[in-house]
């Protein structure tokens, strides 16, 4: 999904920049009240992660690609302010290094992954959270439905940018055809992997797992006695 230089008119180009900085600087805000000894070495995990899953891209047409975005992932993990900001250090390493994304373009790339993909998988988790069992095994399908429905979302979002101030001479229907379909079959594949990663991590440390803390202060406490002989 990362998009290019050019491929959106300037004025669309400058009005996400001034969107996705205002949301970064909301998400330093917020990580203020998350930042403890287990979300930040988390969020470094996280973003490593991240970087890597991204540097596999799938051609999507129209001169963009498709990759994991890992926006619900990142939040389930490490919070959403959190996920936001990890999101905006590999977006801003990739295009600076890799040339993955464009310069002029990283506005728009932090605003469709770093924002809508990160709020959009995480608001998805919190619904999908209450309409499941409250216990910790819940906490994984959660990840995916969120993870399933934010890739498409932040698709979507890219073609009413594209609808807006596209400079390629292609229909709108198409990019948004053409997105959406392609990142609803990567959906179900992040949807496979947030749920192996972060159901993973729940049964072996469910405390290192922001998503899953309301659901450790709701356990009652257990005490195992002993059997005497």
């Amino acid at each position: 999904m990362h998009v290019p230089d050019g491929f959106l008119d300037a004025p669309t180009s400058i009005a996400t920049a001034v969107v996705a900085a205002g949301g970064v600087a909301a998400a330093i805000r917020g990580t203020r009240r998350d930042l403890d000894e287990r979300t930040t070495p988390m969020a470094g995990l996280v973003a490593v992660f991240i970087f890597a899953a991204q540097m596999i891209n799938f051609p999507v047409g129209a001169g963009t690609s498709g990759h994991l975005l890992g926006g619900a992932l990142a939040a389930v993990l490490a919070g959403p302010w959190l996920a936001t900001l990890a999101l905006t250090v590999v977006l801003i390493l990739q295009a600076f290094l890799f040339a993955d994304g464009g310069i002029t373009a990283l506005g728009t790339n932090v605003l469709l992954m770093g924002l809508v993909g990160v709020w959009t998988g995480w608001l998805v988790f919190r619904a999908a959270s209450h309409l499941l069992p409250r216990r910790l095994t819940s906490v994984a399908p959660a990840a995916a439905i969120g993870a399933l429905v934010s890739v498409p979302v932040a698709a979507a979002a890219f073609a009413g940018l594209f609808a807006i101030g596209g400079q390629a001479d292609i229909p709108v229907v198409a990019v948004l055809t053409a997105m959406v379909s392609w990142h609803l079959l990567i959906g179900i594949g992040e949807a496979l992997i947030t749920a192996l990663v972060v159901g993973s991590v729940v049964a072996v440390r469910p405390d290192l797992v922001y998503g899953a803390r309301p659901l450790l202060g709701a356990r009652p406490l257990e005490i195992r006695q002993g059997v005497t002989p």
